[in-house]
């Protein structure tokens, strides 16, 4: 993602999302080090080409990525350009290495056709698909998105994916960012055409053209989220919407956040939620940097249902942040919290960072013994879920019918060394808010 204000700026990775059509007769030939052999190896390549384009859908092949290496891909999805001949093809493709929020479409002549395999059983899947990532990438996705698909049986996810498998929307335009989407959003039908989408950074209206975007800012009288501003720190403000009282924001932030979360569906019922929207404040007004939602009533004691730190401001602990925000809140209510299930493994990784450092830094200035429902009490975090972390960290033993801590210094450095650091300190003192159930 990218300042929009500077004229001649690209996308982060120098691509665009969308690849313009091919002309069958441009340079699809093999890589250099295949392109050197003998005349009739290379007649063979292309007799080979000739009948294997254009490629099916589930083929494997090579293709060059942004980095300008090979890599697998498997073909997801084909589309035809009608201003030239029968193979004027361009290919959306899955990257079987990495996560599903980097498919893309891609160029004939980035694809290397002495690599085609067609016959593949389809019933193989790619095992490293989403888990040969970096540190770096697995970080970011980490302040990114909570839920996962374990609740899917194979059937539910096959139909999942294939809803889902193409993204619909390439690029959109918010403030001063161009953001470059992951996934797809189930946007109304007027907008299947479009690849790039307008949002209104503060009423979160969404338009086809840049055009349009700037007749509604001269008419838009918001310059921060709807609702009741129920925190301010500096320039950090938190924003309490009330699905049923702002239902059409509350439907755009879905639609905008579904664009960056891979879950199997999401809750357009906004009445039924709130919504807990964190921005940077200027001059300007308060830009939405990320937001958690939370159902009114859960019997379950969940205290956050759906969480996302948008591309341009991750890596400024703002997910850690909202994940700290939503346990200050359940303290204000005098009751224990928890995440929605099933947290994917990169969301439970988050939360267990984030219960690593609450849970030691309390043992380390601890004197005497302490109880799991005491470190209940005093985080808001539910016991089960303090447990599951001390045995995850080898800091519990069970001995004569219970559970004792055993927090030896080195070993409670050690380990808070391991979580990382924190976002940014909520402060309970500057937290005005009255508890839904009270409001009511």
């Amino acid at each position: 993602m990218v300042s929009i204000d500077n004229t001649n700026s690209t996308t982060a990775n120098g691509h665009g999302a969308a690849a313009a059509a091919v002309d069958d007769n441009m340079s699809t030939d093999p890589p250099a080090q295949e392109s050197n052999g003998s005349q009739p190896e290379f007649d063979a390549y292309r007799r080979r080409k000739s009948t294997i384009l254009p490629l099916e859908v589930g083929t494997r092949v090579n293709c060059r990525w942004r980095d300008g290496k090979y890599h697998p891909v498997k073909v997801i999805e084909r589309r035809k350009h009608f201003s030239g001949g029968s193979n004027y093809y361009e290919y959306y493709v899955h990257y079987t290495e990495f996560n599903r929020r980097l498919d893309e479409w891609v160029h004939l002549d980035q694809l290397d056709l002495s690599s085609v395999e067609t016959d593949v059983d389809d019933k193989v899947e790619d095992k490293v698909t989403g888990l040969k990532m970096t540190r770096h990438q697995k970080r970011k996705i980490d302040e990114t998105h909570i839920e996962g698909h374990e609740e899917l049986d194979a059937a539910s996810l096959r139909e999942h994916e294939e809803f889902t498998k193409v993204k619909n929307i390439a690029t959109i335009e918010l403030g001063k960012y161009e953001i470059e989407t992951w996934y797809f959003s189930p946007f109304p039908p007027e907008y299947n055409e479009c690849t790039k989408l307008f949002f209104c950074e503060f009423c979160l209206n969404f338009m086809k053209r840049k055009e349009q975007l700037q007749r509604h800012m001269k008419k838009c009288d918001l310059k921060h989220p709807p609702g009741d501003e129920i925190y301010r720190d500096k320039t950090l403000s938190m924003f309490e919407v009330d699905g049923k009282k702002n239902k059409i924001y509350g439907q755009n932030l879905c639609y905008l956040a579904k664009l960056f979360l891979d879950h199997k569906t999401l809750y357009y019922d906004v009445d039924l939620f709130l919504f807990y929207v964190l921005c940077e404040c200027d001059d300007r007004g308060c830009h939405m940097v990320g937001y958690f939602s939370k159902e009114k009533q859960s019997e379950e004691s969940y205290n956050l249902a759906c969480i996302l730190t948008l591309p341009p401001y991750q890596r400024k602990g703002y997910g850690k942040f909202l994940i700290a925000f939503s346990y200050e809140l359940s303290k204000k209510e005098a009751k224990v919290g928890t995440p929605e299930r099933p947290l994917s493994d990169l969301g439970l990784l988050s939360y267990r960072g984030y219960w690593t450092r609450v849970l030691l830094d309390i043992l380390k200035k601890h004197k005497g013994n302490i109880s799991i429902k005491e470190l209940s009490d005093m985080t808001a975090i539910k016991a089960e879920d303090i447990l599951t972390t001390l045995q995850s960290l080898e800091l519990i033993q069970y001995r004569k019918g219970q559970h004792v801590i055993c927090a030896d210094p080195k070993v409670l450095d050690r380990h808070l060394k391991a979580a990382g650091r924190g976002g940014p300190d909520v402060e309970g003192s500057k937290l005005i808010w009255t508890p839904y159930k009270e409001q009511n």
